[in-house]
């Protein structure tokens, strides 16, 4: 075996090429260029630099692949600073892409591993989890570095890229889940649409998030690898007749996060941009052109990068739960509702933004449907499933032990469930019904655009109690459930255990 080194190439960035390029954009570093070698041989190169603070959001790497590659190796390093207390450190996330070039949208992608590896491979038969496998083709590849964020001092780097010279092997064909599960026909199904595998910076493998989802009584989940959808190949021996598995991707972008939810297999939708940049209606329209529905991630999370910067013009849902309840969920809440109050002053009779749950686990001790949304669908089909969520026919439980249903009833023989309308005349008495099971020590509430209007007393340790409320369509413009455990905070609300999407009450406009 021949290596061929070189080490030591320094490279780093002035701050005239930061201007220039803007903090929202992107930089290229000079090329690595590699010739042709004997078969069975490897060459290696390393770039060595540092990234000052203010570093664009991505900085391209050009690597010239040479005829006869057979894989493409990259390893990286980068030093983690001294900082003062509160302040980010270096974080550098990691990617590639191939000859067909960085254009936004494009068909170069070949796969991200954010912050999660510091090496990865590509070659026609097998790849890395997080990247694609397929040809080695000789011409201008790119390795993607993202300098997440960088300390005061910078982020010294150092990027390493092996190519082993031979002829190539065979791509595997690719096989995906089933659309359509065997269900119980029009029902109630439990999912969880947030979660990450070891395909991105998850530490279970497919095979133990489908254990995991049957475990929590779950019908179907939704794959949501961050900014890759090399897993979506390895889910169909995880699905089955109890368990419909969609595909999706977690569009991680620096000002927020979305699900790509339910998209057509070997869908891309690109990261690549910010708010400032005009350019996430493009990306909703591709989610919604792959069969996916647009659902803003934990919108008022606080870790870099993770709230919602987008707005909800393009939002099909919004996961208003996520993970295990904490503040940035009472806060996400609060903000859905006032949308709810929004629509409800328009007078319109669609346009509402539904919320739902999910769990967004990665790893132990991360609890797969924890929560849960629960979704009244024709059956189980991804079809089915996503008309529920788009609609609101949906709450949020916190595990399969906790049911929940709640309607409203009025006028003549009228009778509404949850995500749908009463359309009754502004006087007239409506009565809503809340039954819960599954929630010892819990307590009921009903809130309304005025806020919460009922709260019942503590749940016996049985776990079931119902409610029903009596108001008029001019009092309430919509009602929705909501079920806590006792507060943990004197004067602070307690942690959900379930909430509804509402039920509107009034003809509407």
């Amino acid at each position: 075996m021949c290596k061929d080194d070189t080490h030591g190439q320094e490279h780093g960035i002035g701050r005239r090429a930061l201007l220039a390029t803007g903090a929202a954009g992107a930089l290229t570093l000079t090329t690595m260029s590699f010739a042709s070698a004997a078969e069975g041989s490897q060459s290696s190169r390393t770039l060595k630099g540092t990234l000052p603070p203010g570093a664009p959001d991505f900085v391209y790497l050009p690597v010239e692949v040479p005829r006869g590659v057979r894989e493409i190796h990259v390893a990286y390093t980068y030093t983690k600073a001294t900082v003062p207390a509160g302040t980010q450190n270096n974080a550098l996330d990691i990617g590639l892409f191939d000859e067909r070039g960085t254009a936004l949208g494009g068909k170069g992608f070949r796969g991200w591993s954010g912050g999660a590896r510091t090496e990865f491979f590509v070659r026609a038969d097998d790849a890395t989890p997080g990247y694609i496998p397929g040809p080695v083709r000789a011409g201008t590849w790119h390795v993607a570095l993202g300098p997440y964020t960088v300390a005061p001092e910078g982020l010294p780097y150092e990027v390493t890229v092996t190519l082993t010279h031979g002829a190539p092997g065979e791509t595997p064909a690719r096989t995906y889940p089933p659309t359509r599960a065997r269900g119980r026909g029009r029902a109630w199904y439990r999912g969880d649409c947030h979660l990450h595998s070891w395909y991105s910076d998850g530490k279970r493998t497919p095979a133990e998030i489908g254990a995991l989802a049957r475990a929590a009584g779950l019908d179907f989940i939704n794959t949501s690898d961050h900014n890759t959808h090399s897993a979506q190949a390895h889910w169909a021996d995880v699905a089955g007749d109890d368990l419909l598995v969609m595909l999706g991707e977690e569009v991680t972008t620096r000002n927020g996060h979305v699900l790509a939810l339910g998209t057509e297999p070997d869908t891309f939708i690109d990261w690549r941009y910010r708010a400032r940049d005009n350019r996430w209606a493009k990306y909703a329209q591709e989610i919604r052109r792959a069969g996916g529905l647009v659902v803003p991630a934990h919108p008022h999370a606080t870790c870099i990068g993770c709230g919602w910067k987008f707005g909800f013009g393009e939002a099909d849902a919004v996961e208003v739960w996520n993970g295990p309840y904490t503040p940035d969920d009472e806060i996400s809440l609060a903000d859905w509702d006032n949308t709810l109050v929004s629509y409800a002053r328009s007078g319109r009779r669609s346009g509402w933004i539904p919320a739902m749950g999910n769990s967004d686990a990665h790893r132990d001790p991360d609890r797969v449907g924890g929560p849960q949304t629960v979704v009244l669908a024709d059956d189980l089909s991804r079809d089915a499933i996503q008309a529920g969520i788009r609609a609101g026919r949906s709450y949020v439980a916190e595990s399969k032990d906790v049911e929940v249903s709640f309607s409203a009833a009025g006028g003549k023989g009228g009778l509404a469930g949850i995500g749908e309308r009463l359309p009754v005349g502004p006087d007239t008495p409506v009565t809503v019904t809340l039954e819960v099971k599954g929630a010892p020590g819990c307590t009921l509430h009903l809130v309304t655009d005025e806020g919460t209007l009922f709260t019942s007393p503590a749940l016996p340790d049985s776990g079931a109690g119902s409610a029903s409320w009596r108001t008029t369509p001019s009092y309430a413009a919509y009602v929705r459930a909501e079920v806590r455990h006792a507060p943990t905070v004197p004067g602070l609300p307690g942690a959900l255990a379930a909430f509804t999407n509402p039920v509107f009450l009034g003809a509407g406009a």
